[in-house]
């Protein structure tokens, strides 16, 4: 097995929010430590990985950025399906991609796993000083739909690695939690099909008799 194969889970996590918000950059960010100025906007979807460690097991994170503009969001739509993980993103200098988190979040409820793990994402932060989005607002609306929240900025690399580890994170606690009550279902049906088989061998053994 090649060391980019050698992991334990493998997660899909998407990014979305308008077009321009930063996703592409919180990507790179993330997995190359990279930022660039002069991106331009995600046609279709573009997807990069990179490998985390958490409780001693390797997670790969399949990370998806699908393009924010309308004309899109049909070929888009189709690659929600296996996420377990988003990010759903706003740009906190522009009040109108916040505005737009609710289109973005029943797009995301109506294409994705119901269990999907999501987290807000205000990103920009270094474009505090214009500020459009209040953190008292941001954080309102994430309680409202249960997300965790976090403010980024893929320019000055702040957060961006704790906004998807802690998304990594809880996905895998979730993931590890399902296995073990899956286990214990499957273990609990092999009990009654024991006892079931150990009731039943005493009066076939008296017909032989």
């Amino acid at each position: 097995m090649s060391k980019d194969d050698d992991y334990d889970y493998l997660f899909k996590v998407v990014l979305i929010g308008d077009s321009g918000v930063g996703k592409s950059n919180l990507l790179s960010r993330f997995t190359r430590d990279e930022f660039n100025l002069e991106s331009k906007s995600t046609i279709g979807v573009e997807f990069a990985t990179k490998s985390i460690t958490t409780n001693g097991k390797v997670i790969k994170a399949q990370i998806w950025d699908t393009a924010g503009q309308e004309r899109y969001r049909a070929i888009t739509s189709a690659y929600y399906r296996g996420a377990v993980g988003a990010l759903l993103v706003y740009d906190i200098s522009k009040r109108v991609t916040f505005e737009n988190l609710e289109r973005w979040l029943q797009e995301l409820r109506d294409h994705a796993d119901p269990n999907i793990v999501i987290m807000l994402v205000g990103n920009k932060g270094d474009l505090r000083h214009l500020r459009a989005v209040g953190q008292d607002e941001a954080l309102a609306f994430a309680e409202k739909h249960g997300l965790a929240c976090i403010e980024t900025s893929a320019l000055e690399a702040t957060n961006v690695e704790t906004a998807f580890m802690r998304l990594l994170s809880e996905i895998y606690t979730l993931m590890s939690s399902r296995q073990i009550t899956d286990a214990d279902s499957f273990r609990n049906a092999q009990t009654a099909i024991q006892v079931e088989a150990v009731q039943a061998t005493p009066s076939r053994g008296g017909c032989c008799n």
